[in-house]
């Protein structure tokens, strides 16, 4: 167990843990996907911590945006890099094969950086409004969230890529037991902070849009890739950021 959450935190973060856990199984990296929620809840945790220290010293405009940069710095960029790629290549592609040939580009083209720029902005304007006394709960939720969403974007799902790539492991290894282990803890996770509804509400509409996405990307690229699943992540924390807390506090 200690070996599979090794692998899941490494793996999402830039934070080494061992030196001496290396040479994952294909079957250990999707096992390990089931611990996604829990890495979410430490980071969201790491977060909480930086929120009580930055607001004694900064306004919560500037406390936002360092609490956006400690998440890219820890997380190394990962997911926004996921989002850029996908929509440079849905932007300069006209085929599937065209618009993975763009994503594997390590450049970043003026479309995708415009979308990262907005999907930024959307991130900051939904930590600006947290509303008062709920950011435990939301800085907590956020980042459990997003991983929990691409445990349900990678589950029976084809991998794009025919030459196969980092993410085939985990998509063609992962189980329905593992999804079931990462939905438990985001649902214990998330009832503790929002109340069981909310927190049922959030897990059955979540899912639903991911799955809508993923049947989306298939039609766009053939199948799933890595980088797809890192915007996955940065697309369900924004939204759980900036829907959620107008549900339920308006």
């Amino acid at each position: 167990m200690a070996r599979l959450f090794i692998f899941a935190w490494q793996f999402l973060t830039a934070i080494p843990l061992s030196r001496s856990t290396h040479d994952a199984k294909p079957e250990e990296l999707a096992a390990s996907m089931s611990w996604y929620p829990f890495v979410g809840c430490l980071l969201g945790g790491l977060l909480v911590t930086a929120d009580r220290l930055l607001s004694h010293v900064f306004s919560s405009q500037v406390t936002s945006v360092l609490l956006m940069l400690l998440l890219i710095g820890i997380t190394r960029g990962l997911h926004q890099d996921g989002l850029a790629d996908m929509v440079d290549g849905l932007a300069g592609g006209r085929t599937a094969q065209a618009r993975l040939a763009i994503m594997r580009d390590g450049r970043v083209g003026a479309i995708g950086a415009t979308g990262l720029f907005l999907a930024l902005g959307l991130r900051y304007a939904g930590l600006n409004a947290l509303p008062a006394g709920e950011h435990v709960a939301f800085l907590l939720g956020m980042p459990v969230v997003g991983r929990w969403a691409m445990v349900v974007g990678a589950f029976h799902v084809t991998y794009a890529r025919s030459e196969g790539g980092l993410a085939q492991p985990f998509l063609a290894h992962l189980s329905w037991q593992h999804l079931c282990v990462a939905t438990a803890t985001a649902g214990l996770v998330l009832t503790l902070l929002l109340g069981p509804w909310a927190a049922l509400s959030c897990l059955f509409i979540g899912a639903a849009l991911v799955r809508l996405s993923t049947a989306w990307f298939h039609r766009m690229f053939g199948g799933v890739t890595g980088d797809l699943l890192g915007a996955t992540n940065e697309v369900a924390e924004i939204l759980f950021i900036v829907i959620v807390p107008v549900v339920l506090f308006r």
